[in-house]
């Protein structure tokens, strides 16, 4: 019998808790008394203060919350299992159409409020790569007068990250396409900023990934090629002809790859205006811009 075959119905909040974290952490579950108490959160629609404020002999109904539990022990994705994940000051919609948002990756937006000051700028973006769309609708609620386009091959994650807009009041100043890179748009289209978290992971190191990742996560948005770099050259080839006279080219990077990238961007013209760190201190974010012949 498994977890979610137990009986359905009411059950008091500290047992549903209590089996909840055994089987988490039966399940090797990190953090699994939280997990679990999470979990029922989300399974009621309560919001903390508000149970925080349950006793915790009120009688609840277990029956989401018994096939959420049973699904976090096969370790998939908390987020995909609430269908939700904050990024930024948004509130994203999530499916396993696309990677999960990481906070390491907010890096990015950071730099794109230091490089480009003035908020009210009408910066044009390009996001390759979408996903949720989190990078795109981030800097776009940050610059009112911006607007922009986000692509990704898988046409259902293009869609999810067109039901993020709408959910984020950003619907008028988005669009995004199913494509692959930039060979959807027309040759001449140039941005002010060009963004993307490409895949980066080199294919023989997905097999170590955390089971969360490795067997939920989509392949395509986690896999660089052998040595990590495919995307990366695709990207760092056609950016100098996609950035206006002044624009900038950020992008996601993995552990160790800084050193390829700065590469990378001098093999096509490319200036490395800044590589910051993520908060544990690993480089994350390279900020590009063109240097003419």
């Amino acid at each position: 019998m498994t977890f979610a075959d137990h009986n359905r119905g009411q059950a008091p909040i500290e047992q549903l808790l209590r089996q909840g974290a055994q089987a988490l952490a039966e399940a090797g579950v990190e953090n699994p008394r939280r997990e679990a108490r999470l979990l029922l959160q989300h399974a009621l629609g309560l919001t903390a203060e508000q149970m925080l404020a349950l006793s915790p002999r009120s009688e609840v109904d277990q029956a989401c919350y018994l096939d959420w539990v049973a699904r976090r022990t096969q370790h998939e994705p908390f987020a995909y299992i609430t269908g939700q994940k904050g990024f930024w000051t948004l509130d994203l919609a999530v499916s396993s159409a696309s990677l999960v948002p990481r906070g390491d990756t907010e890096t990015l937006v950071s730099c794109v409020l230091d490089h480009f000051p003035d908020r009210d700028a009408p910066l044009s973006v390009l996001d390759l790569g979408t996903g949720t769309g989190c990078i795109l609708l981030a800097v776009l609620s940050e610059y009112k007068q911006a607007w922009g386009m986000g692509v990704d091959i898988s046409p259902q994650a293009a869609a999810l990250a067109a039901g993020n807009a709408a959910r984020c009041g950003l619907g008028g100043r988005a669009a995004f396409i199913a494509g692959s890179w930039t060979d959807a748009l027309a040759p001449e289209t140039r941005f002010d900023l060009v963004l993307s978290n490409p895949p980066y992971i080199p294919t023989r190191d997905l097999a170590e990934l955390m089971p969360e990742v490795r067997n939920h996560e989509p392949v395509r948005a986690l896999d660089g090629g052998q040595d990590g770099l495919d995307a990366y050259r695709l990207l760092c080839t056609d950016l100098p002809a996609r950035l206006t006279p002044n624009g900038l080219g950020v992008f996601e990077i993995g552990i160790g790859q800084e050193a390829d990238l700065r590469a990378l961007a001098a093999e096509n013209h490319l200036d490395v205006a800044e590589v910051r760190p993520d908060f544990e201190g690993i480089s994350r974010a390279v900020v590009m811009r063109h240097q003419p012949i």
